[in-house]
C-alpha cells in the first residue's frame, strides 16, 4: 500500500482545530476593498470553521489524512 500524503495546497490553507474541525481564512481580503460594505469586511476578517461531517469536510479528510 502506498504511503499516505497530505495535499500540499490544502495543508497551506487549512488547519485542524483541537476538536477536529477545519479552520481557514475567508476569501476576498486582498484588493478592491474600497467599494465593499463595512459589514462584509468585518465578516471576512474572522476565520471560517468547517465541520468535518459537512461536504467540504469530507474532501478535507481525504486531502489531509495525516492531520
Amino acid at each position: 500500500m502506498p504511503k499516505l500524503k497530505n495535499h500540499t495546497g490544502a495543508k497551506k490553507r487549512f488547519r485542524v482545530t483541537a476538536t477536529g474541525k477545519y479552520k481557514n481564512r475567508k476569501a476576498g481580503r486582498r484588493h478592491l476593498l474600497a467599494p465593499e460594505k463595512a459589514s462584509i469586511k468585518r465578516e471576512r476578517r474572522e476565520s471560517a470553521i468547517i465541520a468535518p461531517n459537512s461536504a467540504e469536510g469530507k474532501f478535507l479528510k481525504k486531502y489531509l489524512p495525516m492531520k
